[in-house]
């Protein structure tokens, strides 16, 4: 995906986000950290100039809540920031990247010991497969079949400078 890829799938999930939700006055987005962060404000932005509504917007740090947690030398916990009250709010997940669905499984663990949300949705940029948890995304900018030998990596400007989503082989 290239740049315009990326702002037309932004818009499209916006889109999605407030049809499926018959407009915007209970969401609340979440951005799972790094890049589902400026995501989330994206597609906040997009929010406002379709429905004229500012969507709250959370920040969650998943560290404390992986699986893998006890595998990691020295973790490190960033800042998290979820709205005051998200009890009964429709709660959507924005993530980069899906692939095993693990990072959802920890951030929806995070989100329900601060609350408890009407719903949990999901929103990603990029769907790549191989699931290892019954998780599957409500807003989907793009599928992309890849092997598990491939990478698949998203540049957002705000994190990397440039927008883009570039698949290779790792190592």
């Amino acid at each position: 995906m290239e740049e315009d890829d990326v702002q037309r799938a932004v818009r499209r999930i916006a889109h999605e986000i407030v049809e499926r939700n018959k407009g915007a006055a209970e969401l609340v987005l979440v951005g799972i950290r790094t890049r589902g962060v400026p995501l989330s404000n994206r597609i906040a932005t997009a929010i406002r100039e379709i429905e004229g509504v500012e969507v709250p917007v959370g920040r969650l740090d998943i560290t404390l809540y992986r699986d893998d947690l006890h595998t990691l030398e020295q973790p490190v916990v960033r800042e998290t920031y979820l709205p005051p009250d998200i009890d009964g709010r429709q709660v959507v997940i924005v993530d980069d990247v899906l692939f095993t669905g693990r990072s959802v499984r920890a951030a929806m663990d995070a989100i329900i010991d601060f609350g408890r949300p009407a719903s949990i949705q999901l929103a990603v940029l990029v769907d790549r497969g191989h699931r290892e948890l019954p998780i599957r995304a409500d807003y989907v900018g793009k599928n992309v079949p890849t092997s598990r030998e491939e990478e698949v990596k998203v540049a957002l400007r705000e994190v990397d400078g440039e927008d883009g989503v570039f698949i290779g082989y790792q190592g």
